[in-house]
């Protein structure tokens, strides 16, 4: 097995590539309109492509695929014996793995060992995922990135349409903590600004801050793109039905503690850090095997259309 340290390089390009790809700075509309997601394109060509992310995923307009069946998560349900670090990017909290954790079946072609874990979220009042089910936001999401086991380098992963596998996990805010998010919301105070990285004090199962396992199989998947500059169309997305439930504290505490700025700099607080659906563009969205497809809406106007021509053929029997 490959220490973190040994994966140190792997981590920081990764890093590199989607925080220093561009000249000129990108960020967030929350920091400034004036390089906020509608000005990506502009700052790095590729966040113009045809084959961004996120999307919103519309039920009624999904392909059913029975290839897409279960995954196989092989060392989700094990503590790994190294040590993860967790750190503040500048434009999430990013948890790094080690290689003996992966995904391979859902569809996917051969294995992908998993790299990172990271979140997009609102203001803790407002709602912060990037993707959208039926247009639906949820209050925060979940990505957990995963590079092919054909490629040894990120860099050439990310030339790749299928270079990369990301998991999108929606969370929801009840009444009550997740004591499995305990580890993540319990250090974020010693990562709160830009640069900071620590250990994390244990590892963990991450099937635990996940959905049941007999839910991950209801999922949608589509070809898409990172979702932060240089905005690569290298990712095959997977994003879960079943929603993950945190309480509106543990929401709180990445939207209050963490901070875009490093220290010394003017504080300004790391909130509303997702980008909005792109368009499709014509891509097909595909539901797994045991996904929820929504039939198509009967609207009032078609409905109305039924209504008159059953009532005209009715007149005509009369009539006749």
């Amino acid at each position: 097995m490959r220490s973190v340290s040994a994966l140190f390089p792997t981590f920081f390009t990764l890093s590199l590539i989607t925080q220093s790809c561009c000249s000129v700075h990108w960020c967030y509309d929350s920091q400034s309109q004036s390089c906020g997601p509608k000005h990506w394109k502009e700052i790095q060509s590729t966040c113009g492509g045809k084959s961004q992310s996120p999307i919103n995923i519309d039920m009624s307009n999904v392909d059913r695929d029975n290839n897409l069946q279960h995954f196989v998560f092989e060392g989700y349900s094990t503590v790994p014996p190294g040590q993860w670090s967790i750190a503040n990017n500048g434009h999430s909290v990013q948890v790094t793995l080690d290689t003996n954790v992966s995904i391979s079946g859902g569809g996917l072609v051969g294995k992908y060992k998993a790299l990172q874990l990271h979140f997009h979220w609102g203001n803790g009042l407002s709602y912060g995922s990037e993707h959208t089910i039926n247009k639906k936001q949820y209050p925060m999401e979940l990505h957990i990135v995963h590079m092919s086991e054909r490629y040894t380098d990120i860099r050439d992963a990310l030339k790749k349409t299928d270079g990369l596998a990301v998991l999108g996990f929606m969370l929801e805010v009840t009444e009550t903590d997740n004591p499995n998010y305990n580890t993540l919301t319990d250090v974020l105070e010693k990562v709160s600004h830009q640069g900071d990285k620590v250990w994390l004090s244990s590892t963990f199962q991450l099937n635990s801050i996940l959905p049941k396992v007999a839910r991950l199989s209801q999922y949608y998947r589509y070809q898409g793109s990172l979702t932060t500059p240089n905005c690569s169309e290298a990712v095959v997305w997977s994003v879960f039905e079943e929603p993950i439930s945190i309480s509106k504290a543990q929401l709180m505490k990445f939207a209050n503690t963490l901070y875009f700025s490093a220290r010394g700099e003017s504080e300004q607080k790391m909130q509303n850090n997702f980008r909005s659906p792109q368009p499709l563009n014509g891509r097909r969205v595909s539901a797994s095997k045991d996904a929820t497809i929504n039939s198509c809406p009967v609207h009032t106007s078609s409905l109305l259309s039924v209504v008159l021509v059953l009532g005209l053929g009715l007149g005509l029997r009369i009539m006749l």
